[in-house]
């Protein structure tokens, strides 16, 4: 974790080892998560034009309430992953997961309701 304080943890959450959260835009992870190992948290990215590729950009990432993230799996800046949803190991989420849904892949899709 690169700050720790932009970092709010729920009741009953697991995180496993080697996993990275870049926190500057904030990470909110509800109750009843289960993070699984080597997963990364990037609230975190730069601009495309290189004279301001300098300068972060921190979008905040929300993980809702009973959401299992597989091993591996990237979650990006500015995501919501909907309660009850499951990443697929190794996936990379580049947009907003919506409640009861299985997603995987990259970028991750909707591969089965819950």
């Amino acid at each position: 974790m690169n700050y720790g304080k932009h970092t709010k943890i729920g009741k009953n959450v697991f995180i496993n080892f080697d996993c990275v959260f870049l926190d500057l835009g904030g990470i909110t992870i509800e109750d009843g998560v289960l993070i699984a190992p080597k997963v990364s948290l990037l609230t975190e990215s730069h601009p495309i034009s290189p004279e301001n590729r300098q300068s972060p950009v921190p979008k905040p990432i929300h993980i809702k309430k009973n959401a299992w993230i597989g091993a591996n799996a990237t979650i990006l800046q500015g995501v919501t992953i909907g309660e009850n949803s499951v990443v697929a190991a190794g996936s990379v989420v580049s947009a907003d997961v919506p409640d009861n849904v299985i997603v995987g892949g990259t970028p991750a899709k909707v591969i089965k309701e819950i």
